[in-house]
């Protein structure tokens, strides 16, 4: 594929791959709970989430939550305390089943019916970047009516295909320097 950035940092330029920086945004409107998984009020939260229903568990087990449901309640009662590669567990399994949860709601919020969404792209820090080396790059602004592809990808948590439908759908139509925005300091859009 064209304009692909393969030695990226080279010459001191820094920033996240596009794709990465828009699964953060959606994670953030995604929402959910903000007290940290360590704390009880947020363990406990996590555990009624994944445990609330029959789907609400299956989900957690295909997420990763492999422990019986006496371990749950015992741990729902404070009767035990989880490990620490548990509580991990938990809060990814938590993390997974939300956004299998919100996508559906979230597709709809980004597409608007066909208006889509408008999505601002900061350019790459190239602070660092000797002057001679820099590149021209600016802030850009563009319209995404189609999120299908990008939010199914970042619900399932596939972050391989979230940055293909990202630099093969989304990026070339900024034009013929689509390349440049592969790596970015931050993508914002609201929905």
């Amino acid at each position: 594929m064209p304009e692909r950035n393969i030695d990226f940092g080279k010459f001191g330029a820094r920033g996240s791959k596009g794709s990465d920086a828009v699964a953060r945004q959606l994670d953030e409107l995604a929402g959910g709970i903000a007290t940290p998984v360590t704390a009880k009020r947020g363990l406990l939260a996590r555990l009624h989430y994944l445990t609330r229903s029959g789907k609400s568990r299956q989900a957690a087990r295909e997420a990763g939550l492999t422990v019986t449901d006496r371990t749950l309640k015992a741990w729902s009662e404070g009767k035990r305390s989880p490990t620490k590669a548990n509580l991990e567990r938990i809060d990814q399994a938590y993390r997974v089943v939300r956004r299998q949860n919100v996508a559906r709601h979230l597709l709809a919020r980004l597409n608007r019916e066909g208006r889509g969404t408008r999505v601002e792209i900061h350019p790459l820090n190239q602070s660092q970047v000797p002057r001679p080396l820099q590149r021209v790059v600016e802030y850009r602004t563009m319209n995404i009516r189609r999120w299908d592809k990008i939010v199914s990808s970042w619900a399932a948590g596939d972050h391989q295909a979230l940055d293909d439908t990202w630099t093969a759908d989304v990026l070339p139509d900024l034009g013929s320097q689509w390349g440049q925005y592969e790596y970015v300091t931050n993508v914002g859009f609201a929905a």
